[in-house]
């Protein structure tokens, strides 16, 4: 497996179609992306995408796989910066951590305001827990990270840039699906899937809300990342509270639907050490109702 398949298999999962992917984003020709796709199946032992009327779309293998080849491109992206910066140490240097899967929505966007307005600056970017960014964060290996506001780090700052409402997920056949909303005592009886101590501050959110609303489930499974929830879900046909943000991220056998009344949010946060004077992240908490702004823009 090389770093092109998983570019190629990205390409056409954002694209949605193979003809598109191939002419404006690959530079290449249909047939040759469909062989390269087929070897990357054949090199997995699974099925990644499938045609529709609507298009290609993923496989529950693929929206597992999908994550994953983001943040492998993700982290080749960020290993080429580290050896760029090490052969041009007089460039100065920036790190910023991102909760996995906000990516997509943030990252653009920060790296445009930084890059317009500092143009000789190395950007190194990853991909973490919320945890580990805080943890990034105090030791300094991160400047400002894209997290959770975690408790118990009294030497970070954090800066609010969204209120996610929570959503429940499901499977599309399930019999709850058929309702445009979903009441906390719905969940009552159903196998529960939770989210695990690699996300603590979205597990106390959960956790109070079913809490508030009367409801005593213990959960049946603990997911560590989305691709996990996501697999639990459709295979177990057992439900679960994200943040809607998770809806970027749904395989076809799975869906969402918003909550009765008012749901409950989780905060996302710039997040970064209080110490620290670096310039750039003074520019970049300057322009912070800019980035807030440009995200929700593009959202919708």
């Amino acid at each position: 497996m090389e770093l092109r398949h998983l570019r190629y298999f990205v390409a056409v999962a954002d694209a949605k179609s193979l003809t598109v992917a191939a002419k404006n984003k690959l530079h290449t020709t249909q047939p040759s992306l469909s062989r390269q796709i087929r070897d990357l199946e054949e090199e997995i032992g699974a099925q990644l995408l499938t045609r529709s009327a609507r298009g290609i779309e993923l496989t529950a293998a693929g929206s597992a796989f999908l994550e994953h080849a983001r943040s492998v491109l993700l982290r080749a992206d960020a290993a080429v910066e580290a050896a760029r910066r090490v052969a041009h140490p007089a460039r100065p240097r920036f790190a910023m951590g991102f909760l996995t899967g906000h990516e997509l929505g943030w990252m653009p966007e920060a790296l445009r305001i930084l890059r317009n307005e500092l143009p000789n600056v190395d950007v190194l970017v990853s991909s973490q827990y919320s945890p580990q960014l805080a943890n990034a964060l105090l030791d300094g290996t991160v400047d400002a990270a894209f997290l959770r506001r975690e408790k118990g780090v009294p030497g970070l700052a954090f800066g609010l840039l969204a209120k996610e409402p929570l959503v429940a997920i499901l499977p599309r056949d399930h019999p709850l699906a058929a309702r445009k909303a979903i009441a906390p005592q719905d969940l009552a009886g159903e196998k529960f899937v939770s989210v695990s101590d690699t996300a603590p501050v979205l597990r106390a959110v959960i956790d109070d809300y079913l809490k508030r609303s009367g409801i005593h489930i213990a959960p049946d499974h603990e997911a560590d990342h989305l691709a996990m929830g996501m697999s639990l879900i459709a295979s177990t046909r057992g439900v679960g509270l994200l943040p809607s943000y998770a809806e970027n991220f749904l395989p076809p056998a799975v869906t969402s639907r918003p909550l009765k009344g008012r749901a409950p949010t989780i905060d996302l946060v710039l997040g970064y050490k209080r110490s620290n004077k670096s310039p750039v992240l003074k520019l970049l908490l300057s322009r912070l109702d800019e980035l807030i702004a440009s995200v929700s823009q593009k959202a919708e």
